[in-house]
C-alpha cells in the first residue's frame, strides 16, 4: 500500500460537483482504500492504496461516478511525488503569502506552446516557473483578479489538472508522511 493523495478537480466549487466529504470518506473506506483523511471541502484526499498512481485515480473517478453520479476527473500523487514537488519549489521566497502561491498539478507536462499564453497573462509582479508535471505560480495581488489563475485553473492547458494553494500543498505533504 503506497500513502498518496487524491486531488480531485472542480468537487464543492460554486455549488457545481457537490460531494460531501465524509460520504467520500465512507466510499473510499469501503472499497478497501486505508487510512482515509479529507482536507477541507475541495477534493483533497489522502489514502492508503495498493497500484499505481494512475490506477488509483482511474478507480476513484470509478467510484465516484458510479455513487455519486458525477465524472469528476482526479489525479494522484504519492508521498514522494508530493514531496518532491514541495523541494524542487522553483520560486523559494517568493512568496509572502502562502494562499497567493499555488501549485497546478497536471497529468503531464504541459505542451511547450501553452508558455507564451501563460506569459502574456501574467501581470508585472505575477510569476510562474513549469517543473514537469507541476506549475508553480505566484499571484501577489490575488487569484480573483488574476487572468493568469483563470487560466491555470481553466481548460487552456490542455490536459487534467487541479491547482492548490501552498498551505494545502503542504499539508496534504504532511498527511501523506507515514
Amino acid at each position: 500500500m503506497t500513502r498518496c493523495v487524491i486531488l480531485l478537480r472542480g468537487v464543492n466549487v460554486g455549488g457545481n460537483n457537490v460531494i460531501p466529504m465524509g460520504e467520500l470518506r465512507a466510499l473510499l473506506t469501503g472499497a478497501g482504500f486505508g487510512g482515509v483523511e479529507t482536507y477541507l471541502q475541495s477534493g483533497n484526499v489522502a489514502v492508503s492504496a495498493p497500484g499505481a498512481p494512475e490506477a488509483v485515480a482511474r478507480r476513484c473517478e470509478a467510484l465516484i461516478a458510479a455513487h455519486f453520479g458525477l465524472d469528476i476527473r482526479s489525479l494522484v500523487r504519492t508521498h514522494a511525488e508530493l514531496e518532491a514537488a514541495v523541494r524542487a519549489d522553483p520560486l523559494p521566497g517568493a512568496a509572502d503569502d502562502p494562499r497567493r502561491y499555488q501549485v497546478t498539478f497536471m497529468e503531464s507536462p504541459p505542451d511547450s506552446e501553452i508558455i507564451p499564453v501563460l506569459s502574456t497573462a501574467a501581470t508585472a509582479g505575477e510569476r510562474f516557473a513549469v517543473v514537469g508535471r507541476e506549475i508553480y505560480a505566484w499571484h501577489p495581488e490575488g487569484i480573483a483578479g488574476s487572468r493568469l489563475a483563470t487560466l491555470l485553473a481553466g481548460r487552456t492547458l490542455k490536459l487534467t489538472a487541479t491547482t492548490r494553494n501552498w498551505t494545502t500543498v503542504t499539508t496534504l505533504l504532511s498527511m501523506t508522511a507515514g
